[in-house]
Formats: C-alpha cells, structure tokens, sequence
C-alpha cells in the first residue's frame, strides 16, 4: 500500500491539468460521428429509434477511458453496477428491478439475471474488456420481441468492430498507470490489426494483456491453515509474526483477451463473419474491506485468513451470416460458449456461525474450493423487412441450451485429527450440481406507418423451456470412503425434471414524428426470466434419533425440519419459478437550437410478477431464490448533449427511481439474533423499497478541444453520482445503507493524427466509496477467541494516475 516514485512525480501535474479541464465529445446529430444503432433490427440513429436506448461508440470509450462496463454504466441513466471487483459477477440492475440482498456474489456469472448480454449477435455473459468495439448499446425495458434471449428489464450489446475490406492496417496500444494505496505500477498493452487479404475476404484479430497490481492488503492471512492461530494478540508484534502471513495488493489481475474474425462476402447478397473469442482472468482475491469487522483492519485491508484466487475463462466461437433477400434481410447467427471458474475462499466466519462448535479447535481455519463449468448452444434466425410501404417486420426464431456443473467442497485443515475423525484430506463437505436446460422462442413485430408520422408496432413472442436438474451434498468427515468427484464427472450424471413453463408475451409501441427534430413515444411490453433449481439437494426426513441432523440442504413444501408442531416448512427451497414484467413507458427524443442540442427524457411504471428475491434456508442458512407476490418501480429519466460552441462538448444524465413491494414476503430477509448466530427471518412488507440501486443518481461530462503544435488538445473531465443504496429490502436485519459517492475522472489527450498520448487521473479526488456489502454489524462477534469477521465491504478503487498511448499504422 505504499506510493511509489511513479504516482508522486505525476500526481500534482496531473491533478492540477485535470481538474483545469472539461472533457468529452459530445456525439449528437450535428456531429460527423453519429452514432448509428441497430437495437431494432434495423440500422437507425439514436434519435430516430422510439425506444429508450444508449449508445457508447467506440471513439467515447477511448475517449473517456473506459475499460470495463461498469465504467460506461455509470454515464447512463436508469441503469447502475454493484462493483464487486473483478472476483466474481458484478449484477446489472435496470430500473430498480432487484429484490436480492447484496452480498459476496460468489459463483455468480449472470449479471444478475434481468439484463441479458449479447456480444455481438450471442448472448452470453461476459464482463467484456473494452478493446477494438464498434460501440456498446443499453436498451432499457423488455426486448423479447426484437430479440432471441428472453430479458426482464434490458439488454447490454457489445458489438465489435468487424473485418475491413477497405485497408490493412495496426493499431499498438498500451497503458501505464497506478492505484494510490498499490506498490506497485500496473500495465495494459495490446494491439488490433486488420488484413485484406482479398476483395470480398478480410481478417481481424486483437490481443489484450492487463496486469492490474491489485490494492487490497491481506494483512490476516495465516501461515498454515489449521496450524499457525489465526487470532493472535494483534497488540503484540512477535506473536502475529508467528502466525500470521500478511498479503499486499491482494486482488491483482491479470487479463488475457481477444479475438480472431475472417469476413467474406462472396457475392454482394451474402456477408459471413466467424469470430473466436476468450478471455481469460487470474483474480487474486476480494476487492473488500473489512474496516468494520471486528480485526484491526484498515480502509483497503481485508480481514480473510486465506488468500482468495479465482481463474475464470470466457470463450465464444460465433458464426454470423447476413442474406439480402431483396423483399427481406435473413440474419443467422450460431454460437458455442464456455465459461469456466476455478476459486478458493475463506470458509471460516460461516462454519463458526453455523454454531457447531468448530471454534473449539484453536487453530481453526477453513476454505473452500468451488469449480464450475457453462456449456451454451445458441442458434438465431430473424428475417427482416426491406420492401417500401407503411407495412414492416421482423421475425425470428431461437434456441439455447445451456448445460452447468459445479462442485463446492469445504476443507477443515487439522480439525478431522483434532475431532478423532478418519479423514486425512480433512475435507468436511462436497456440494455437486448438475443441470441442463433446453429453451426455445418465437418472436416478431409487425409495424405500420400512418400519415407519415404515426408509426404503430405490435409485437410478440412465444416460449417454451424444460429444465433438468441433479444435485447433492455429503459430509465426508462421517464417511471416510467417501471420494470427491470431478467437474467431468459431476457432467456425466444424468439429470431429472426440474420444472417447465411456457406463454406468450406482447409489446405495443406508438411513436410519432411531430417535426424532424421531435420524436415522441409510448410503449407497453412484457418481459420474462425463466426460473431453475437452486441448486441444493433435498433435506432428508427429519429424524430427531439420527446421528446426523438435516444438515445443509433445502426443504420441500410440507418438511419438517424439527421436532415441534410448526417445525414445517410452507415454502419450496429446492426451486423458484419465473417471474415477468410489463413495462409502461412514455419517452420523448428532441433536438434544439440548431442540433447543437439534444434533449431525451422518459417516465415509465413497470410491475414486477412473481419477483424472483433472495432468501436462504431454514438448514444451514443457505443462499437460495423463492418466488414474492409482486413489486413495483416507477421512475425518470434525462439524458442530454450540447455543444455550446464547436470545441466544447458537454453530455450529462439523471435519473430517479422508486421501487417497493407491493405485497407482503413471508421470510424474506435472513439475518441473525445476537448473541450467537441464531437464524432470524424479517418479512417483507408492502412498501418496502426494494435493495440495490440509488433512487438518484447524475452524471456530467465536458470536453474542450483547442490546436496545439499543428495538432489538437482534449481536456475531459467525467463525475458520475448516486444516491444511497439500501442492502437488503427495506432495510432490515440489522443491514447496512451504502453513503451515496460521486467519483470524478480526468485526463488531456494529445491527438497528433497517427498516435496520441493521454495523461488521466481517475477518482480524482480520492473518495473512499463503499459499493456493496458482505453480512452486517450483527456478525461482529468473537466466540471461544474467534474473531467472526463475516461483515465487509466492496470498495471502489482509490485514486488512480496513469498515462495512455495509441499508434495506428496503415500497412497498405
């Protein structure tokens, strides 16, 4: 956590440019560089699609730096990221839509569930680094009918730049920079090269590397699990060093990404891209603080007694092919994706809570290691309408199959030995999971012009799913011949029916041009997100003579889980069903004062049914999905760009959302009754506001360009805010409010035509921001000399000063 000469000689140059400067270019209808979308199937300006869409082209993403989405999200209104760090899935929250409590995110790889992901043409989940795209498209509301993935509450689509036919060319990137509280310097180089190799057949490839040096100390990491204490007198030096480890920059990256895509168009009618993607992410644990546990822990130190690495692969082969029919343009796209995750985390805080006296051994510590694998089959056709006249179409036919299998398996070093258990590799409990799902749909929209300037569109979408499932869980500590599977093996296992649904969904849209520069609009659609098992095996009958409990495992409706006369579980904790959304919404998209400005804005009311919300077992206190009646969010939003004058640009956005239940949720946010760890279960009630998303939050964007040495200086300054965030519905359980933060960016860019450099500070001002939540202070509790130290927080980087550089050849 020290500053190294690097930061110090360029922070005081760099803080004192950019907070000197605006930033940004503005891209609206007046500029060269509009940006041109194709959200609805056809290739339209933003201001002409009646549907609440961002668009980030490429140029802004330099522009403004981003790497990641989070960063881009955070300058589009109704929509915002729980920063997690790099470790595991960061959800995306659209309008409110989210009813689970914040937590660890562990195994997480769906980004929450109600935003559906494409990149490119295939959706698939993906914390996509930032490198050689075309743009990135936020739709807010459903999409189903203009889409093969189902979507609750919006899209994400990252689209790539394709393969060039014009020109061969290099592009050399590289970017050096460092955290305040790092060591030391982290790094980012890659290249982009584009080749002709015909008239009609092109190649292009991009290879990024990342070394991110990571911030986060692990000052509390033992020496040897099961042997070294891992609660010292923290107060006495020699003994910490006896048995303590400590870790810097803990939560370092290292990112290897790209792609490879050929692109041949054999004759006019027919374009084919085949595109191979990965990314592969070696994470050295948690972006966490545990500043309010009860360990003597600093801002950017964690508390874990472990060390906490996840390698997670994302691969994708696609094939896109574009047919010009003439009355018509067919687009199929086929995709095979894998996703895999290898991680260890400290397991200790929740065997204590689980109040089985594991604190009793006094060494004790515990880790598990988790490892999982997606398979995905995808395969989209959609024919689109090109003739003249009022009527137009679109159709489209999809199909996935997704394919999981995971295995968690907790390790107690020295507690078998210490308990007089037969189990050398003192593997305590091995959780397994199996599932394969097969989902199919059938969408379209039919629109019809009037009078030039009123446009109607209906729209539907049938669907139909099956889901399989297997799981199970052991307590190998009481079975010595027990032998833990493999991932491949777990795959093998066949699977049995978990559940099945199918409907159909509708969207109604009017939109109409009152002049060229004012579009306004209305919509009503539905949305839909299927339901799965949570993924925990069935409790055995209770059995109060049994040696062994029920143990870690999920009741069916009607079990029993003890021996009194209301020890019956009223609710399923194997599964939850779908849920849907309709979504109401009014929008206008304007441009004024010659197209210099552009003003956008729209209020919506979306009822939830059904709401998928995060609760936990009555065993154990698992985390698992159930079904509520019903919530509800109502908002606004207004995004606007103006360019006063031609070297200034200035962008800026709001929005405000309000969401609740709207009817009672029986046990709906678990916490604890001190002292000890007793499981408490707090209803929910209507009107509880909903967790997860600030109910305001702005962000503003300036760029100023002037000549300098026959080229052009940028100065760009970014600040993006948002209001507090509760962490569980209503707030209850004794759960903490995240403080609203605003982070403000910075950076100059020199543009010499062929290269350009670029100084940036990012968090310019160094605002300690806490952006989600482990546990809460109810956990702050040492037993037997154990320090529980559950209860942590995500934070944001600190201040970050770096430079970047960009060279493009052209090789022709």
């Amino acid at each position: 956590m020290k500053t190294n000469l690097f930061l110090k000689s360029v922070s005081a140059g760099a803080i004192a440019v950019a907070m000197a400067a605006p930033t940004a270019y503005a891209q609206t209808d007046g500029d060269d560089d509009v940006i041109v979308v194709t959200a609805t199937r056809r290739a339209e300006t933003v201001q002409d699609v009646p549907i609440n869409i961002a668009a980030i082209g490429g140029a802004q993403i330099e522009e403004q730096g981003f790497d990641e989405l989070s960063d881009v999200l955070a300058y589009v209104p109704g929509i915002n990221i729980v920063d997690r760090g790099g470790r595991q899935g960061n959800p995306i929250i659209v309008r409110g839509l989210n009813a689970d409590a914040l937590g660890s995110g562990d195994g997480n790889n769906d980004g929450g569930g109600t935003v559906a992901t494409y990149l490119g043409e295939i959706p698939v989940y993906i914390d996509l680094k930032l490198n050689d795209l075309e743009r990135v498209e936020v739709l807010l509301g459903p999409q189903g009918t203009l889409y093969g993935a189902g979507t609750l509450g919006g899209a994400i689509r990252y689209i790539p730049k394709k393969p060039d036919f014009e020109a061969s060319t290099l592009s050399v990137r590289s970017e050096l920079y460092q955290y305040e509280e790092a060591d030391d310097l982290s790094t980012d180089v890659g290249f982009t090269f584009n080749t002709v190799v015909a008239d009609n057949f092109a190649i292009r490839g991009s290879f990024d590397f990342r070394n991110d040096s990571g911030f986060i100390d692990y000052p509390f990491v033992v020496l040897e699990p099961g042997v070294s204490n891992p609660d010292p007198d923290f107060s006495d030096p020699a003994d910490v060093a006896a048995n303590l480890s400590p870790q810097e920059d803990v939560n370092s990256e290292e990112t290897y990404s790209g792609r490879i895509a050929a692109r041949w168009q054999p004759i006019d009618a027919i374009d084919a891209t085949l595109s191979y993607y990965f990314q592969r992410t070696d994470i050295g644990g948690r972006q966490i603080s545990s500043a309010r546990s009860t360990v003597p822990a600093g801002k950017y130190e964690s508390g874990k007694r472990v060390e906490e690495p996840n390698q997670i692969q994302n691969e994708l082969i696609a094939l896109e092919v574009i047919a010009d029919l003439g009355f018509a343009e067919l687009t199929s796209a086929t995709g095979y994706s894998r996703f895999e995750d290898d991680g260890q985390r400290d397991q200790t805080d929740l065997l204590i809570t689980l109040e089985y006296s594991y604190e009793s051994f006094p060494t004790f510590t515990a880790f598990t290691r988790e490892k999982g694998l997606e398979e995905r089959i995808n395969q989209e056709v959609r024919l689109v309408s090109k003739h003249d006249g009022p009527f137009s179409w679109i159709i489209g036919g999809f199909y996935n199959e997704l394919e999981t299998a995971n295995f968690s398996a907790e390790y107690t070093p020295g507690y078998a030995d210490f308990a007089g258990f037969d189990r050398p590799d003192d593997l305590e409990y091995f959780s397994q999971f199996h599932s394969y799902l097969e989902e199919t749909a059938f969408f379209g929209e039919v629109s019809l012009e009037l009078f030039e300037r009123l446009t109607l569109t209906a729209g539907g979408r049938t669907y139909d799913y099956e889901l399989e499932t297997y799981d199970a869980v052991d307590f190998p500590l009481f079975d010595p011949g027990f032998v833990a599977l493999t991932v491949d093996q777990i795959k093998n296992i066949d699977t049995s029916p978990n559940q099945s649904d199918d409907g159909t969904l509708f969207k109604f849209n009017a939109s109409y041009e009152v002049n060229s520069d004012l579009l306004v609009y209305a919509t009503v659609s539905e949305g839909y997100r299927i339901g799965a098992s949570n993924g925990i095996a069935t409790c055995d009958d209770f059995d109060p003579m049994a040696p062994v409990m029920q143990g870690a495992c999920a009741l069916e409706p009607g079990q029993a889980f003890g021996p009194g006369p209301n020890d019956i579980s009223d609710r399923d904790e194997t599964q939850f069903g779908p849920d849907q959304t309709t979504n109401y919404e009014i929008g206008v998209k304007s441009q004024l004062l010659d197209n210099t400005l552009t003003l956008n804005g729209a209020v919506y009311y979306i009822e939830w049914t059904d709401p998928q919300v995060s609760s936990a077992t009555v065993n154990a206190s698992l985390p698992i999905t159930v079904n509520a009646d019903g919530a509800e969010s109502r908002g606004a939003e207004i995004s606007a760009a103006w360019r006063p004058i031609p070297a200034l640009n200035l962008r800026g956005s709001f929005s405000h959302v309000e969401t609740e239940l709207t009817a009672p949720v029986p046990d709906l946010v678990r916490s604890i009754t001190p002292p000890g760890f007793g499981t408490a279960f707090f209803d929910g009630e209507k009107g509880d506001r909903l967790p997860g998303s600030p109910e305001n939050q702005f962000s503003l964007f300036a760029s100023y360009k002037q000549p300098f040495l026959d080229n052009t200086l940028t100065y760009n300054f970014g600040y993006a805010w948002q209001d507090d965030i509760l962490t569980t519905t209503g707030g209850k359980g004794g759960s903490l409010t995240l403080d609203s933060y605003g982070i403000a960016n910075g950076s100059v860019v020199y543009d010499a035509g062929s290269w350009k450099g670029s100084l940036f500070v990012n968090n310019l001002f160094d605002e300690y921001a806490e952006t989600g939540v482990i546990g809460n202070s109810l956990y702050n509790q040492t037993i037997a000399g154990a320090n529980v130290r559950t209860f942590a927080t995500h934070v944001a980087a600190p201040r970050t000063i770096g430079v970047r550089f960009t060279y493009d050849f052209n090789l022709d």
